[in-house]
């Protein structure tokens, strides 16, 4: 029998890179160009707005301010406990592409990835399917607390939604267009290595992702309305249509057991979705790890 779920909210127009904190669900907007969170209940306000760039990734350091991507500035920003914002660290050097989303360990250090290549034209002259088989590799960068940048991996496949395990020491990135989850052992100073896959998906394309309490993987299929769980070794174990193409995913809730699923219609190849909502699920295995 399909698990149940509701709609919490209609009132975005691309929500990326959910995050749960405080009792509410942080996310994205690509289309406002905002940092947004909504409660449970579906009230959603506006955390921090970011005229001229898309925020994407988020992540919170251990003093409790908040890093965020900066897609368009190629910038990682942080937004201090005063109010205040500013550059934490700048990436624009290392690609002139949008970087995209982010995990933040325990520590405050950051792993973010990139497109690589113009996405969207790319999509409107090709379709998706030819993109999917032919496209140019991206980087994933580490970012240390003190904003120190240097690049942790290349000949990535568009790495997007990252998971660090509970134990701090495997590092989880789904490469969209590689179709699979790729996972890295984490070494004391963040460096990255023994690189292998740790999930192949067949012709689904992962976005986002969370890790639950049983080491099983949500992720958000941005080709497809469902919001798959996925073993270690690609076993699937559950898909819940959400009605949207699915976009990002994140567990929280009082006991980390509320699924909240980020959606929105495509419109014409290249063009950013239409207006988005957000689809919350009750599961059994809370959440895990990072974010």
């Amino acid at each position: 029998m399909a698990r149940a779920t509701r709609i919490i909210t209609g009132d975005l127009w691309f929500g990326e890179g959910p995050r749960w904190r405080a009792g509410r669900l942080w996310f994205s907007d690509f289309g406002e160009q905002a940092i947004r969170s909504v409660s449970p209940g579906g009230d959603v306000r506006t955390e921090l707005a970011l005229a001229g760039s898309r925020p994407s990734g988020l992540g919170w350091t251990p003093a409790g301010e908040l890093l965020f991507v900066s897609m368009d500035r190629g910038q990682v920003g942080r937004l201090a406990a005063d109010g205040s914002v500013h550059t934490h660290a700048d990436l624009s050097g290392l690609s002139r592409w949008p970087w995209n989303d982010m995990v933040v360990d325990k520590a405050g250090r950051a792993y973010v990835g990139e497109f690589g290549f113009d996405f969207n034209a790319d999509m409107a002259a090709r379709g998706l399917p030819a993109v999917v088989a032919d496209h140019p590799s991206a980087q994933l960068v580490c970012v240390q607390p003190d904003g120190a940048v240097e690049i942790a991996a290349a000949d990535m496949h568009f790495p997007n939604g990252s998971v660090i395990t509970q134990d701090g020491g495997t590092l989880i990135v789904a490469e969209t267009l590689g179709c699979r989850l790729t996972a890295f052992d984490i070494g004391r100073d963040g460096r990255l290595s023994n690189r292998r896959t740790w999930a192949p998906l067949g012709k689904r394309l992962p976005d986002g992702i969370c890790l639950d309490a049983d080491g099983a993987v949500w992720f958000a299929n941005p080709d497809a309305p469902e919001c798959v769980r996925v073993a270690e070794g690609g076993k699937v174990l559950e898909v819940i249509e959400t009605g949207l193409p699915c976009f990002a995913c994140m567990l929280g809730g009082d006991d980390g057991r509320d699924l909240f699923m980020l959606t929105a219609s495509w419109g014409a190849p290249g063009v950013a979705p239409t207006k988005g909502r957000i689809v919350t699920a009750r599961v059994e295995a809370p959440h895990a790890g990072w974010p």
